[in-house]
């Protein structure tokens, strides 16, 4: 059963982490193309698009905490500091996710689409930046699960 929770652990992390960082990536330099009036008004339809993907896996990024508690707590290293310290990041990555990057998404495609005054969204550097704190904080993350201090199995 262990093998069968970490397998969903890791393919849901692959599935619906990957395409959140991807796209909360793109979104920045998007903007930018946006707001500096992009010939076509393509950019502003890429922005809704990359915030859709953001949106919808940022909640289906929920099965990998869920799957990998339950993974941890059937290896029995729910107390490894490796493991805490894990928790801890992916918590504070969903709140910059939720809290900050997908809000400031939402207010910048607003902008770019003409229905919010300019200077309601950050900047793109801003946004940027959060989603690149995001970003390093799932990979940390997945460094911690793949060299296990303490691990046993000498990987």
């Amino acid at each position: 059963m262990t093998k069968l929770l970490l397998s969903v652990h890791v393919l849901a992390a692959i599935v619906a982490v990957g395409p959140v960082t991807v796209a909360a990536s793109m979104f920045p330099a998007t903007l930018r193309r946006a707001l500096g009036g992009s010939p076509g008004g393509d950019a502003v339809v890429t922005l809704r698009t990359l915030h859709r993907i953001c949106c919808v896996y940022a909640y289906v990024g929920v099965a990998v905490p869920v799957f990998g508690f339950a993974t941890a707590r059937g290896l029995g290293v729910l107390g490894d500091t490796w493991l805490i310290v894990s928790m801890v990041l992916t918590a504070v990555a969903a709140g910059v996710l939720g809290l900050l990057v997908l809000p400031a998404q939402n207010r910048a495609l607003e902008e770019a689409a003409g229905t919010a005054p300019p200077p309601s969204s950050p900047a793109p550097a801003r946004l940027a930046m959060l989603t690149g704190v995001f970003n390093l904080l799932w990979a940390t993350v997945t460094v911690l699960m793949i060299v296990r201090p303490g691990s046993t199995t000498g990987a």
